[in-house]
């Protein structure tokens, strides 16, 4: 974002890792990025943070929420209960309590926001409850913002970035099989050697999103990879009257069952 001519702010838990990558980002771009060090699995922090982003920024065009934690893996009652809701802390209340504290701020420049979803958000996955469920909560979140703040002008879109090599993916590896379930862990072990989703792409799909090809779109759940959302400046009137590329219920009709619906 910043080689792309934006002034960033950053918030991350490890300031050390935070300000180096500021450093970094602001030699080499000339940008203003301004780390502010947060623990986002704690509530309080999360408040006290609201006020300096306040202070720091004049304005906000675009807010990109992106932590995410795993959490405990394996089945839902051999869960560290207190693990299993730092997840929800993390990976949705507080990209909630952001969205809450800044659209004021967002809807005076007609901006955007990004949240980033994962795997278990349009289906199951076993062994992953507490994330799974916060990604769809988050999916579902974003979709019922997007109609809120919609008359504002601003947008609110979920993207899909794929599987990564990152250390999500090595909590896979390090619970192994037996804890992660096989199809996982073989899955994570693949990524690592065989190289992910490519991180570049995640920015590509930020970038269309908040720019004007993007300006129409809202409330849509969108995979990096799967999806071809480059091509889709060219259906826009389909695209934003449809509830393609959303969460919904398969009804027995929509398979085409004779039966179940009346």
């Amino acid at each position: 974002m910043a080689h792309s001519g934006f002034d960033l702010c950053l918030v991350a838990r490890n300031g050390v890792l935070l300000r180096k990558l500021s450093t970094k980002l602001s030699s080499e771009t000339g940008r203003e990025i301004i780390p502010l060090v947060c623990d986002l699995s704690d509530p309080e922090a999360v408040k006290n943070l609201i006020p300096k982003i306040k202070k720091n920024l004049p304005s906000l065009e675009t807010l990109i929420n992106n932590a995410a934690i795993h959490g405990p893996i394996g089945p839902l009652w051999g869960n560290d209960w207190s693990l299993w809701q730092e997840v929800i802390q993390v990976n949705l209340l507080a990209p909630v309590a952001l969205c809450h504290a800044l659209v004021p701020m967002i809807k005076k420049s007609k901006g955007s926001i990004v949240n980033l979803s994962g795997g278990g958000a349009t289906g199951p996955r076993a062994n992953f409850s507490a994330y799974a469920t916060a990604k769809a909560g988050l999916v579902r979140f974003s979709e019922t913002l997007a109609d809120e703040v919609k008359a504002f002008g601003v947008r609110v879109n979920c993207i899909a970035p794929g599987a990564m090599k990152t250390s999500l993916l090595s909590d896979v590896i390090e619970k192994g099989a037996n804890i992660a379930g096989r199809r996982e862990y073989d899955f994570a072990e693949k990524v690592f050697s065989e190289g992910g989703a490519d991180m570049s792409r995640v920015a590509d799909l930020v970038h269309f999103l908040i720019s004007d090809k993007g300006s129409r779109i809202t409330g849509k759940l969108i995979s990096v990879v799967w999806d071809d959302w480059g091509k889709w400046p060219e259906h826009l009137d389909e695209l934003v009257n449809s509830d393609a590329y959303t969460l919904r219920r398969i009804a027995g009709r929509d398979r085409g069952f004779d039966w179940g619906d009346v």
